[in-house]
């Protein structure tokens, strides 16, 4: 018995290099009839970060058919915990201090999504016109202004933005965090690395979603973030949820 979304998904995704770098180091999972999606982050100035996300990516690509949302996020917590382990083994045989990776995930199984991250990767959700972003980043910047030592503002632009705390492949032992939500008819998600948010902001980021079709929406943020500078590498997975049982969709009702 599997557990399968009640949502009708469609989803699309583009990764660029960007406009500066040479090698694109994120990579990213678009699985709609699998009900999974993920971008990972290869961590920029270590050895192959394009090695570190495209062996995430394949990972989680592996994930088995869930009978629950509980084992759903289960086995891709256990998996990129094999994930790192075999990139702390490749730091040590190649002689390197670290080969990582940043990441989220979303999920989705019955009427829920479920999402795991490590690093500044990130997951938003649009709904009923308003943008929220679901995950936290791990990184130095996050910690300050959750100590309100700095604003959200001065954090677009601190010498610290590309400090992170935590990712695959970073340290012996992988923290992640994970959660879920009820999702409902209309959602959409967006995951995207730190290229777009980067360059990219919150108001633009819901202008898109809210505007553009899913099938072009991901071509569209990045285009965007690539006008804005494209300083690194740049990739988008939008993800959108319609209940074909939704009470509100339009009814034919003859008249008598």
């Amino acid at each position: 018995m599997t557990c399968a979304s009640q949502f009708r998904w469609t989803s699309s995704a583009r990764s660029d290099a960007g406009r500066v770098r040479e090698i694109n180091e994120d990579a990213c999972l678009d699985q709609s009839g699998l009900g999974r999606w993920a971008v990972a982050d290869g961590m920029g100035g270590h050895a192959v970060g394009d090695l570190a996300s495209r062996l995430v990516i394949d990972a989680l690509g592996r994930l088995t058919s869930p009978v629950s949302m509980k084992a759903f996020v289960a086995d891709a917590r256990a998996r990129l915990q094999s994930a790192n382990r075999q990139l702390r083994e490749e730091a040590a045989r190649r002689q390197v201090q670290r080969i990582g990776s940043t990441v989220v995930v979303l999920l989705a199984c019955d009427r829920f999504c479920g999402y795991v991250w490590a690093g500044d990767s990130r997951l938003y959700l649009l709904r009923e016109g308003s943008l929220r972003q679901l995950t936290r980043d791990h990184s130095q910047v996050e910690a300050l202004k959750s100590l309100g030592v700095i604003t959200e503002e001065e954090a677009r632009h601190h010498p610290a933005q590309h400090m992170i705390t935590r990712a695959v492949g970073a340290t012996d032992v992988l923290e992640l965090d994970d959660d879920a939500i009820e999702v409902v008819d209309g959602d959409v998600f967006l995951l995207c690395s730190d290229g777009l948010s980067n360059e990219v902001s919150e108001e633009d980021i819901l202008a898109v979603l809210s505007n553009a079709a899913c099938a072009n929406a991901s071509e569209e943020l990045v285009d965007l973030a690539l006008a804005r500078g494209g300083r690194d590498n740049i990739t988008a997975v939008v993800v959108r949820a319609e209940d074909p049982n939704a009470s509100d969709k339009t009814l034919l009702n003859p008249a008598p």
